[in-house]
């Protein structure tokens, strides 16, 4: 090829190899371009490094990201569609906000700073949105009143009871009461089988789930009650659960029933053993004994406790940052660990109590060692975007848990209101707050709140008669629905991947352990350099 403006050199140099070695050449170098995992997090030589002194170098794209797989355990029995978990937080989850996470495949975890009745009614809440066969559907008896009817619709946030002789399962049925059986119905105190729909299409039992749905859809009813020989109310499926698994295929659902997946916090005092039952009884699916610290006699006590009582129930452990804390947790037999200390954005653990560990160092320290034994991890605090999210799952993490990030949608729990700026933003607090170990829900109705608080529960304070914050609060910018928000971080991590050549978050970790995946230092100046450099500028996050 003649030259074009005279080069003659490249980097001093006038003599090439043949293009068409290029890859072969790559041979001559005794390592990959870029550190492997252990050489990034060796804190002898680098100190702990958190989520923002790092990068992962890209791979070779050859497939579109909508093939990128998501699926990853949260525990050593359960998976989950996509990596996002809801803290246990009371600015973040309740039955709202776990309900939501798991229609877009993660998981919310219900907080524990209320009455153990107010938690277990949510964890109802939540094991009621969606089913396949509802085997404990609410039923009532022909006596009922459009009053209390009314009344119940209120509770459960649906309408559609099947009315029996009895008020219970196992009963003749009589009819079917229906929202709009009740809606503009004037005399409140008539009984319900003065105005329940008696047309009814039911089927038999023994009808399996995709015949039951094919009966519902030709009926164009609300409900299909399934009924014995006798024409007893057995069970009964709902419309509504039909377009759900249309809008959300993803759904974090247990395979038998259809029921969303549901978990939640408690302690590790013996009046949460009373609170756990209640939350059992509820259809809880998996617990996590929530603690700052994590590698106590108090946790390995209630896991033990709790593996033996309900042996079908997981039991996610910690908090935990080093391979010390976690050993106990494992061989008491956790399911699932949480890893982070003082790392969350409303957590002032390390500045207040000197303890803790840099989030990216206890992130592979812990579940490098707790893979050894196939125990899923949960890379808790830290995240602030995308790139967090993937970092922590590239560092060994199965799922990633988020509070702040979280806090500002519109499903969770928070206070929203207009900041001094003018800007929407919504309440949040950590639950080493002041705010939060003060708060009195969980403890209505006894003398002493403060010992039955989470937040005191939580960082070993019940008994203090000074409270030593180990969280702040505020507030933080209100990010419109998880069902927006979710699909956002989802997208973003599934690009992410195909920047680095991985199809799956098991092939991310397979080849981070094997050195194929390569990370890279992040000086303080290559930060600012990866950053906004403009005077003005509008950052929007998704469209």
């Amino acid at each position: 090829m003649p030259s074009l403006n005279g080069m003659t050199s490249v980097n001093g140099s006038s003599k090439f190899l043949d293009y068409s070695t290029a890859l072969e050449a790559l041979s001559e170098y005794q390592s990959r371009d870029g550190l492997g995992i252990e050489d990034l997090i060796d804190t002898k030589t680098r100190g702990g490094l958190t989520y923002n002194d790092f990068l992962i170098l890209p791979g070779y794209i050859g497939f579109p990201a909508s093939e990128v797989a998501l699926d990853s355990p949260i525990t050593k029995r359960i998976t989950l569609k996509t990596p996002f978990v809801s803290s246990p937080m009371d600015t973040v989850t309740e039955h709202e906000m776990a309900i939501h996470m798991a229609l877009q495949g993660g998981l919310g975890v219900i907080h524990h700073n209320c009455s153990p009745e107010a938690q277990a009614d949510m964890v109802r809440k939540v094991k009621r949105y969606e089913n396949g066969f509802i085997v404990d559907p609410v039923v009532i008896s022909k006596e009922t009143t459009v009053e209390e009817a009314r009344a119940l619709k209120e509770k459960w946030g649906f309408g559609g009871f099947p009315v029996t002789e009895s008020g219970k399962l196992g009963s003749k049925l009589l009819g079917i009461v229906t929202n709009r059986d009740l809606q503009f119905e004037d005399d409140l105190s008539q009984p319900v089988n003065k105005v329940m729909v008696t047309d009814l299409v039911t089927a038999q039992l023994g009808v399996t789930l995709p015949e039951a749905n094919k009966i519902l859809a030709k009926s164009r009813k609300g409900k299909l009650p399934i009924v014995d020989k006798d024409f007893n109310l057995v069970s009964m499926i709902s419309r509504s659960d039909l377009t759900k698994n249309l809008d959300f295929p993803l759904a974090s659902k247990l395979p038998d029933s259809k029921q969303l997946i549901c978990a939640a916090a408690i302690g590790t005092r013996p009046e949460d053993k009373l609170r756990l039952k209640k939350l059992v009884d509820a259809g809880l699916d998996i617990v996590i004994l929530d603690s700052s610290q994590g590698n106590s006699m108090y946790q390995i006590d209630m896991l033990k406790w709790v593996k033996k009582e309900y042996p079908g129930l997981d039991v996610i452990g910690g908090n935990v940052v080093t391979r010390e804390q976690a050993a106990g947790l494992i061989a008491a037999g956790v399911d699932g660990l949480r890893i982070g200390m003082g790392s969350g954005s409303a957590c002032i653990t390390q500045e207040v109590m000197a303890v803790g560990r840099p989030q990216a160092a206890a992130v592979y320290s812990v579940s490098a060692f707790a893979a050894r034994f196939g125990v899923p991890c949960i890379a808790d605090g830290g995240v602030q975007n995308v790139g967090h999210v993937v970092k922590g799952l590239a560092l060994g993490a199965s799922t990633v848990m988020m509070g702040g990030l979280l806090a500002g949608t519109t499903e969770s729990p928070g206070t929203s209101f207009v900041s001094r700026e003018g800007k929407l933003v919504k309440a949040y607090r950590g639950m080493g707050s002041i705010d939060a170990m003060q708060d009195k829900k969980a403890g209505a109705g006894n003398k002493n709140t403060q010992a039955s608080n989470a937040g005191t529960a939580r960082y070993f304070s019940e008994g203090d008669s000074v409270l030593v914050a180990q969280g702040v609060s505020g507030a933080v910018a209100h990010r419109g629905s998880i069902n927006r928000f979710v699909p956002y971080l989802a997208a973003g991590l599934k690009h992410s991947l195909q920047d680095c050549g991985m199809r799956s978050l098991k092939e991310l970790h397979e080849k981070a352990a094997s050195g194929i995946l390569r990370f890279e230092i992040r000086t303080a100046s290559a930060q600012l350099e990866g950053g906004v450099n403009m005077e003005s500028y509008e950052k929007k996050l998704y469209a």
